[in-house]
């Protein structure tokens, strides 16, 4: 296991090695990405962008940048080209907020998935299950910030249920806090409950024809027992690694369009703010923080089947 887990974590390292120099490179063939230039103004003379230039660094050698930048984020000193913030305290100021709303909507997916894939699969076939499945379509189908929008408009600008204003620490107001994040909850939360709920339908539904499916139903158990402890418990195994899987996606990136469209003060609106303006400096924080939460899950992921399964930790094949 422990040789398993090394690997796993070498391989982490290279993934975030090799994520950070493709977004820097990316950033230095970008056309009109030179922050020299904008931050000096549209009518400044060479001179003064040079000096600019020459005062951020940029007019060394690339890898000589890059190398820098590196050192700064695991420093904790890099700075906004723009603003001169410390991205590592703005990443960490948003840091909050983002997992608010990731872990509030990855709760209300995995409980709705659950529920409907479980009728789906009890009902296979009949209004039920084509009632929900056309819903989940619907769900995987929808773009977030068109549904954001729309659960602004009606439910919060025409209706007034809910409030239009940004996040509220719960440290502050616990009831607020739940209150204001309750439509970006739904919003994240509909596009995982329509697959999950497909991949926990077909689960099930393959589960049932299992040879221990048929001997439990020998032995007398209630039909219900059945579903419950053994249907629903062995057709969860593969939701819990996408969960794992999704929610370091969702934390690493996932719900940068819904922090803007709900104007959420988290990592996802900073970066959204990053993008916008090519801010080099906050665009590789936000990258790395991105990329090693997703491959931080991946990881996880990875040493739990190893602890399932001593093939995987081993890299053997399976017998014939």
């Amino acid at each position: 296991m422990l040789r398993f887990a090394v690997r796993r974590l070498i391989g982490m390292a290279a993934v975030l090695f090799a994520i950070s120099v493709i977004v820097f490179l990316i950033f230095n063939v970008i056309p009109n990405s030179d922050p020299a230039q904008r931050i000096a103004g549209k009518n400044a003379n060479p001179a003064l962008i040079a000096r600019v230039r020459a005062d951020l660094g940029l007019d060394q050698s690339i890898v000589t940048q890059y190398l820098t930048m590196m050192k700064r984020i695991f420093t904790g000193t890099l700075t906004s080209y723009a603003s001169s913030q410390n991205v590592g305290e703005q990443i960490w100021k948003g840091l909050p907020a983002t997992l608010s709303l990731c872990i509030g909507a990855a709760v209300l997916w995995m409980a709705l998935a659950v529920v409907f894939g479980y009728l789906s699969a009890v009902h296979a076939g009949k209004f039920t299950d084509r009632t929900l499945t056309i819903l989940a379509l619907v769900g995987i189908s929808v773009p977030v910030f068109w549904l954001a929008a729309i659960l602004l408009y009606y439910l919060s600008f025409k209706a007034q249920i809910f409030p239009t204003s940004s996040y509220v620490p719960l440290t502050k107001n616990p009831g607020q806090w739940a209150y204001h994040l309750v439509l970006p909850w739904i919003t994240l939360a509909v596009l995982f409950v329509g697959f999950y709920s497909r991949v926990l339908r077909s689960n099930m539904l393959d589960v049932m024809n299992e040879d221990y499916v048929r001997t439990a139903r020998a032995k007398g158990i209630s039909e219900r027992q059945i579903r419950i402890k053994h249907v629903l418990r062995n057709s969860m195994i593969p939701i819990i690694t996408l969960f794992g899987l999704d929610f370091g996606a969702v934390v690493g990136g996932g719900a940068i369009l819904t922090e803007t469209v709900f104007n959420i003060n988290g990592v996802g609106l900073y970066a959204g703010q990053a993008i916008g303006s090519l801010d080099l400096p906050p665009l590789m924080g936000v990258t790395m923080f991105g990329a090693f939460f997703i491959v931080l899950f991946n990881t996880v992921v990875d040493v739990l089947y190893a602890f399932l399964d001593p093939r995987i930790r081993l890299g053997e094949a399976a017998p014939a």
